[in-house]
């Protein structure tokens, strides 16, 4: 059984659902096995065993693996051979990085923007001592978040507040003036439909963030390459515009993320028959 683990966010959730549906369709015996934490807790459980499967981003999961010794950049390629080098020495392998990427994006209000004359995250440096920051519990230790904020930027925000990942309570936290800034994803279709600013990354601290599946060496030798053939075929389609699109009819229209990844993958053509996966 090959057991597809996701983060505790909607989207990693869909990916875990998308490629664990066309492996399934291929015949491969799957399960998926949603919500179970943030990269601290899902990459021990990968390393381990306990899941077999886990659609990653590969900046961040070279960041995390390396222990910061390997520092992503945009370079997406770069830092696809990167990872696969750190995970390699780990007994994972990894697949074709689809082109479609999601980062992390320092968004504010349309009025925290206007007041500050915000365009940047440079330009955020004159009014973060008077707001209150928002992201994941995570935040203040990772090298792309609060740290990699204030290395880059020169950034100190007044204070910081623990929410979710990119999800609805930092939203919220965002639009009822609870926090000044967030930390959202720069896939997360809420951007645009609440008319939130996302803030350019002009010193490029955000590095390459494609969606990238990681298996145990086990898995992949135990099902040999076919397997892997079926995940490349998934990232080979998946865009950054078609997993934004995703994206809101989970989290804008209510669907269930298991009955939006088989309806994608049945418009790509790679839901031929075949068995389901478990829940």
């Amino acid at each position: 059984m090959i057991t597809v683990g996701s983060f505790d966010f909607p989207e990693s959730v869909l990916l875990a659902r998308l490629y664990a549906g066309a492996l399934s369709a291929r015949g491969y015996p799957v399960r998926v096995r949603p919500d179970l934490g943030s990269r601290e807790l899902v990459e021990p459980a990968l390393m381990t065993g306990l899941v077999q499967l886990v659609p990653e981003y590969s900046g961040s999961a070279l960041e995390f693996v390396s222990l910061g010794r390997a520092h992503a950049t945009a370079d997406v390629a770069a830092t696809a051979a990167a990872l696969a080098n750190w995970m390699a020495a780990r007994g994972i392998v990894t697949a074709r990085p689809a082109t479609a990427q999601d980062a992390n994006a320092i968004v504010v209000t349309g009025a925290t923007a206007s007041r500050y004359r915000l365009h940047t995250i440079s330009d955020l440096a004159r009014a973060a001592p008077g707001l209150v920051f928002g992201g994941p519990p995570e935040c203040p230790e990772r090298p792309d978040c609060l740290p990699g904020l204030r290395r880059t930027y020169g950034l100190r925000f007044r204070a910081f507040a623990a929410l979710d990942a990119g999800g609805p309570l930092t939203r919220q936290a965002l639009e009822v003036g609870d926090i000044g800034a967030a930390l959202l994803f720069t896939t997360d279709p809420a951007i645009k439909a609440r008319h939130l600013v996302e803030l350019a990354d002009n010193r490029r601290l955000q590095p390459a963030e494609n969606v990238i599946p990681v298996l145990r060496r086990a898995t992949a030798n135990r099902y040999g390459p076919g397997l892997l053939a079926v995940l490349d075929a998934v990232s080979v389609r998946l865009s950054t515009d078609a997993l934004t699109a995703l994206n809101a009819q989970v989290e804008q229209d209510g669907r269930n993320p298991r009955a939006v990844a088989r309806s994608w993958l049945r418009e790509q053509g790679l839901l031929a028959a075949g068995r389901h996966e478990r829940r």
